[in-house]
């Protein structure tokens, strides 16, 4: 049974090691479901126990505000991240998905030929 998109970016931002960050469009990209940046975070508030504070707005812009944006910020220097003015530095600290190859589960159409 293939593996459902929801479980594909839990998946993801598990894998997420401590010191790095990804952002929301990129954990959507790197399961298999381009475009789906709200999503990440529609997942992110139901599913209990992510590290939430890895995943950060495009270009390393802290997305929440108040108390939870300053407990992201807390938690990301207590793991070593740095930041530049307000964002985090992501040149130093993002996290890059190995490019998947296509499994079996997912199979890539190919184009059928036709004998004459």
């Amino acid at each position: 049974m293939p593996e459902d998109k929801r479980a594909r970016v839990v998946r993801c931002i598990r894998a997420l090691p401590a010191g790095t960050v990804s952002s929301y469009g990129a954990l959507a990209k790197a399961a298999g479901w381009p475009g789906a940046a709200r999503q990440v975070v529609r997942i992110l508030q139901q599913v209990p126990g992510l590290p939430w504070y890895r995943v950060v707005g495009s270009g390393g812009a802290i997305k929440l505000c108040g108390e939870n944006a300053a407990e992201q910020k807390f938690r990301l220097r207590m793991e070593g991240v740095t930041f530049r003015r307000a964002r985090v530095d992501m040149t130093k600290h993002e996290f890059h998905f190995a490019k998947e190859v296509p499994s079996t589960q997912y199979p890539v159409p190919r184009a059928q030929s036709r004998r004459p």
